[in-house]
């Protein structure tokens, strides 16, 4: 779970109350060189159950990316059968978490959850008109560029089998600062291109969200939406190819 001067948005009661209801769940914690009081806070859960939160402290800002790359490689040193990143602020319940990990137990060709934001009746899903259709101009390019079906790329929320193939897509750091969910599926088709594993169409699956919505203090601007489509680009030069 990346965090970046999360102080006042983090809901210390939230994750306490969800690790006494889940027990089979850990969070690796990672402070990416916050400058506010973020570090102390997260500290406050380690010394209150070491063994279920464990602090990875970034010295420096390195970017959402990196800290989620961090904390992944730690995961993947662990001996949980899934991992995953989950945004800090909650925007996505950490109650999602177990709908995740049971698409992963019913599903044993899929290998990678990732959660959409997608507003259907009985759901609670509360989105800035705005932000629900750049995220859609967005993600029709991403399906063009991998030629993939997705219908959300940026939700925070992941989870997935804790492999050796999977944990290879996190050994190099990415090429992009915030379309790093997109460089994932395009390291994850050009791994699997002309082998014998599960190609991404068959190995990433988007489960609807229950409950979504947007929280004060989020540190992506409009502006970003617009610098992603040249990071896309970067990925297709870095890539290539679209899925088989």
């Amino acid at each position: 779970m990346p965090c970046f001067n999360e102080a006042s948005r983090l809901d210390l009661q939230a994750f306490r109350d969800f690790a006494a209801r889940e027990p089979a769940v850990d969070f690796v914690l990672v402070n990416d060189g916050s400058t506010d009081a973020t570090l102390a806070r997260l500290r406050e859960l380690e010394r209150a159950d070491p063994t279920r939160f464990a602090v990875l402290d970034l010295p420096r800002n390195a970017g959402k990316a990196e800290a989620v790359r961090a904390g992944l490689c730690a995961a993947f040193k662990s001996t949980a059968e899934y991992v995953g990143y989950w945004d800090a602020d909650l925007a996505t319940p950490l109650d999602e978490i177990p709908r995740f990990a049971a698409v992963l137990t019913r599903r044993t060709t899929v290998e990678i959850v990732f959660g959409a934001r997608v507003q259907l009746l009985g759901r609670t899903v509360r989105r800035s008109t705005a932000r629900h259709y750049l995220g859609r101009i967005f993600a029709t390019a991403v399906s063009q560029v991998l030629g993939l079906p997705i219908y959300d790329t940026q939700c925070g929320a992941k989870l997935m089998r804790r492999t050796p193939e999977l944990a290879a897509l996190f050994e190099e750091p990415f090429c992009v600062k915030w379309t790093f969910d997109v460089e994932i599926l395009a390291r994850l088709i050009r791994a699997r291109r002309g082998s014998a594993l599960a190609p991404a169409l068959e190995a990433v699956y988007e489960l609807p969200l229950e409950s979504w919505q947007d929280v004060a203090g989020s540190k992506v601007r409009a502006l970003d939406f617009f610098v992603a489509f040249f990071e896309i680009a970067r990925i297709w030069s870095r890539y290539g190819g679209r899925a088989a």
